[in-house]
Order: structure tokens, then sequence, then C-alpha cells
């Protein structure tokens, strides 16, 4: 588990290699701070201008026993190359300039503006993140649900079924985060993370009132190149099928630990990874509960107070919650 913040980058560890312009590295803790994930997510940048391409290794060579004077037939593994793409996301910000004026102090607004599209940005990222699927919708991303989405598949034992039906499930997932199993990827040339542009102070053309109008406004783009490269489904595991509704009523629910120490079990070697539990706040409730009424063993949940917030931890392994993971997924079948 030592990989992370020795041998692999985070944002915050991309955002210090960037030039310096005094505003990429606060961008890069506004995102942390409202979107867990980032903080464990490392990142590479891709061979492709458009992504990464990847070599995963698909069969092993053979090895045999031989007598003596007789040989062992030569023999080769064999590989596959994947190519990951990147998505692009982009939004623009276009604030009057008397607003911005009346305000009293136009830098500090202009940051409040930026708040609520770093937020709206890290929103669709870590939706896109589980649910994207760029079969269905060609400028995503291919997320991780795409990849995990049938219990016959040949990953198949990485999904760990909580035996929920209907349409009100919801997913727990393991991620073992590792330049050999899964990583974010961003284009090569590119930079790391959420790009924001300045564009200062333009004359546009307002839409409010008489349409073809024109007043003079501050504009901001944000953009973010981003993808992942699954180069080894072993390392990650999706526990979905979580009936929620049985699972509040404490009636026929999924028994979340136990669950979750089956996923441990899948993955093979959880020290060459960095891993993470990933859960919405309902569930992330209910396993509290759960080891609430678990009082002697503790249900191997514990949790400790840093800097005045608790973190969660499950057998060693953190939890986050990921308001991104929704409770009207289809069941798993």
């Amino acid at each position: 588990m030592a990989e992370r913040g020795t041998y692999v980058l985070t944002l915050a560890d991309w955002a210090k290699r960037l030039d310096p312009d005094g505003k990429t590295p606060d961008i890069v803790e506004l995102l942390s701070q409202t979107n867990e994930i980032l903080t464990d997510m490392i990142f590479q940048e891709g061979n492709l201008p458009i992504g990464h391409r990847t070599t995963v290794r698909t069969g092993l060579p053979t090895a045999a026993w031989r007598l003596l004077n007789q040989g062992v037939q030569p023999s080769k593994s064999t590989t596959a190359q994947i190519d990951e793409s990147c998505g692009m996301l982009e939004a623009w910000s276009e604030v009057d300039v008397e607003l911005a004026k009346l305000n009293g102090n136009q830098q500090a607004f202009r940051l409040s503006e930026a708040q609520s599209f770093i937020e709206a940005m890290n929103q669709e990222m870590a939706s896109t993140l589980f649910y994207g699927n760029s079969s269905v919708a060609n400028e995503e991303f291919t997320g991780l649900s795409a990849r995990y989405s049938s219990l016959s598949a040949a990953n198949a034992q990485n999904i760990v079924s909580g035996s929920g039906s209907g349409s009100d499930n919801s997913s727990i997932w393991l991620i073992g985060w590792g330049q050999q199993s899964i990583f974010g990827i961003f284009p090569k040339g590119s930079k790391a993370g959420l790009e924001h542009n300045d564009l200062g102070e333009e004359t546009v053309e307002t839409t409010a009132g008489i349409a073809g109008t024109r007043m003079r406004a501050f504009r901001d783009q944000w953009k973010w190149k981003i993808g992942i490269a699954l180069r080894d489904w072993r390392y990650n595991v999706r526990i979905p099928n979580i009936d929620i509704s049985n699972l509040v009523a404490k009636s026929s629910a999924a028994d979340i630990i136990e669950l979750m120490i089956k996923s441990i079990h899948r993955i093979p070697n959880i020290r060459a990874v960095r891993p993470v539990f990933y859960m919405n706040r309902t569930v992330m409730q209910m396993l509290d509960i759960m080891r609430r009424d678990d009082v002697i063993s503790g249900g191997g949940l514990s949790y400790a107070d840093v800097d005045g917030k608790i973190q969660y931890s499950f057998r060693g392994i953190p939890i986050r919650t990921c308001d991104a993971l929704v409770e009207t997924e289809a069941a798993v079948a």
C-alpha cells in the first residue's frame, strides 16, 4: 500500500509539475474537497493524443515436468493492446461586469461563481467514472459499470452480487488504484486535471431581454480531459444489486460487511495496489448502523478522527462516500 504518494502521482502532484500561474494548485485543492475520489485516484499522462495505449497479458506460457533425455516444448505468453480514450468535459461562464462590481470584491464574486462550475464538473466526472459508456454516448469515456456489467462475463468473479432485484439498487466498489491495475489518464501533451482559462473582460451577445444585445462580461472557460485505463480487471470488485429499500428497512437486506469481506478476497494481491471502498451516503449510513448492531467485534469497521473529520476504514482499507453512486441501478444479471 506504499505505492500511493511514493511511486505514483495524484492530481495535486501533477499540479506541482505544471507551469506556475498561481491558479492551478488552488483548483486542484478545491477538486479534492468536493470529490473525495480524487484524493485516491492516480494519474498518468497518456501516450496517445486522444488517450492511452496499454499492453495487457492475455495468456501465460506453459511449463511442463520433464524426464532425463527428454525435452520440453517451447512456449510463449500472449498479449493484446487496448486503446483507452479520454473524454473532453467543458463549460463556459459569463458574468456581467457590472454585476461583479456590485459585490464590492469582484475577484471574490468570480471565485464564488467558479466554485459552482468546479462542483458541476466534479459531479459529472464522478458520474462518468462509474456510469460512462462510450458505446452509447461516444463523447464520454467508458466508466466502470459498463466494464463490470454481467454475472456471466469473463470478469464475473469480481462481481459479488448483493442479490437485490428491481430498479432501486446501488453498488459498492472496491478499486485497487495502481499503475499496473487502474489509473486515470489525460491525453499526451495536455494538462492534468481541470484547466481554467480566464479570458478576462469581453463583449458578449446576450439572450435575456432583447435578443442580440451586447454587454461587457467576465468570461471563463473550464476544460477537463480525462479517462481511465484498466490494465488488470482483477484488482477491482463491484458489489452490485444492493436493494436500497430492503437495506433501509433492514428486511431481507444485503449483508454489506459480508459482501465487503468477499470482495477483498477477490483481489489477487491487496498489497500491490492502493485499495479504496466507494459507496453512497445511504449505504454508508446502513454500514455504520450494522457496525453499531455488531457491538462485540465491530464488524471489522473502524474510524479515526483526522483533522476533525471522521474517516472510515474496513480492515485497514479506506471507505469514501461517493454521491455519484446512484440508487436507481438496474439489477446486474
